[in-house]
């Protein structure tokens, strides 16, 4: 490689829950660079979720992480040229890309949900990723048994 990696910027703790994850997530939620609007859709789905969800007995946090844990993918398959055919070789996925990864699910399949706000929408996927369920576990379930279909082509890793 000709050119050097990026620095990576250092991220500020979210104001309320003092989490850089958080900080992260806000982020990609965030369009046309309204972070207040970002922040304030993400305390919204915050409250939506402990109060719907108050007999866990957990932070609305907590559940937000398990939920991200739970849609973040352990392996992803990419394309590969050998010869003349394409191959989907299975790749084990990096720590922070696999975050990023379950952060962009999440935000998307939120965006395609039916509801009044995207605070109600958010936490509606919250909710349901940290049930096992919804569409950003569905599409991690998928990748999933998308890498274990292309398992005998794993020799072709690079």
């Amino acid at each position: 490689m000709r050119k050097s990696k990026p620095k990576k910027r250092i991220l500020l703790p979210d104001p309320k829950f003092n989490d850089k994850l958080v900080t992260r997530f806000v982020n990609d939620l965030m369009s046309d660079g309204k972070k207040s609007i970002a922040y304030e859709v993400f305390y919204g789905a915050m409250d939506i979720v402990s109060t719907k969800m108050k007999e866990s007995g957990l932070a609305p946090v907590e559940i937000w992480k398990k939920a991200l844990e739970n849609i973040s993918p352990a392996v992803e398959v990419k394309s590969r040229r050998i010869g003349g055919a394409t191959f989907q070789v299975p790749m084990e996925i990096r720590p922070d890309r696999r975050t990023s990864i379950s952060i962009k699910n999440m935000i998307l399949f939120a965006r395609k949900r039916s509801g009044r706000s995207m605070g109600e929408k958010l936490a509606a996927e919250i909710m349901a990723a940290y049930n096992e369920e919804g569409g950003a576990f569905k599409k991690k379930e998928d990748t999933h048994r998308m890498a274990e279909a292309n398992k005998a082509f794993s020799h072709f890793r690079f």
